[in-house]
């Protein structure tokens, strides 16, 4: 069974979006959890005129995101967990059905394509193949609207650090796929619309991101990141240290052409002379 886990806060249409989106599903052998922050904004009626649909709905206080979400993981019953968060929706009703068969293989993760609108249009975003430390180091990430999670990797490696506010989730895949080598699976599929209102897609939060990747790297991969920072060290050595040679050899080049020329300009006044 899958287990899908939407958070919310104080955003009711978004949810009723979601809801929706994953109420229409062909497949039904999933549960729908909603973990609500105490919204005011008319969220729990939403939640309670979904009634018996949801498996386990509840809405008090929390302590941020990673909270809430590690309040679904708790109360999940399914084998794999998909968090669809308030305002993401899922693809099309067939999204599920097309997955299920991927799960029977068992891996740790699995994920496929997301949609996100901008500039007035749709925009399919794809994941590579492989995941490599190098990836997650440089700019890469799994989309949790389009990932699902084996529930019992949380048990292996952790639940989401609710010390962070923004990167915890990168942090878990990180870990998981590079210290814990959990395996994985793209499966290239089209999951889910991606609602980009959510506090990591804002670029006023793209600083406090990068601090806590930072603090991410310093913590659990200090070697990697010390190695890091002098292959790029050398890199910039290597890179002034050839367009210094470049610049030389080009110099050269003129140098020479413009000695050919004036040695062909000599030869010939002397060979003007000559003929006199």
């Amino acid at each position: 069974m899958i287990s899908i886990i939407t958070i919310n806060y104080n955003d009711a249409k978004g949810l009723q979006r979601t809801l929706q989106s994953v109420r229409s599903q062909s497949y039904q052998h999933f549960e729908h959890i909603v973990i609500d922050g105490n919204s005011d904004d008319g969220s729990k009626n939403v939640i309670q005129d979904a009634g018996d649909y949801l498996a386990y709905a509840i809405s008090e206080p929390d302590k941020g995101i990673y909270n809430a979400m590690n309040k679904g993981i708790s109360v999940a019953k399914g084998q794999y967990l998909l968090f669809l968060n308030s305002g993401d929706s899922l693809a099309h009703e067939d999204v599920l059905a097309k997955v299920a068969p991927f799960l029977k293989s068992h891996k740790d993760i699995y994920y496929g394509t997301i949609q996100v609108e901008r500039n007035g249009q749709l925009k399919q975003l794809e994941y590579p193949d492989d995941l490599t430390f190098q990836y997650f180091f440089h700019k890469g990430y799994l989309p949790h609207p389009a990932t699902f999670i084996k529930k019992d990797l949380f048990d292996r490696t952790s639940m989401y650090n609710e010390d962070l506010k923004i990167a915890a989730d990168w942090e878990f895949l990180v870990c998981a796929v590079c210290k814990f080598h959990a395996t994985y699976e793209n499966i290239q599929l089209p999951i889910s619309n991606y609602d980009t209102h959510g506090i990591s897609s804002n670029p006023n939060h793209r600083q406090l991101l990068l601090d806590e990747k930072q603090w991410i790297l310093e913590k659990h991969f200090p070697l990697f990141l010390k190695d890091s920072k002098e292959l790029q060290a050398q890199n910039e050595l290597l890179q002034t240290k050839r367009f210094k040679l470049l610049k030389s050899i080009e110099a050269n080049a003129i140098a020479r052409k413009m000695t050919t020329i004036w040695l062909r300009m000599i030869a010939t006044i002397f060979s003007t002379n000559k003929n006199k």
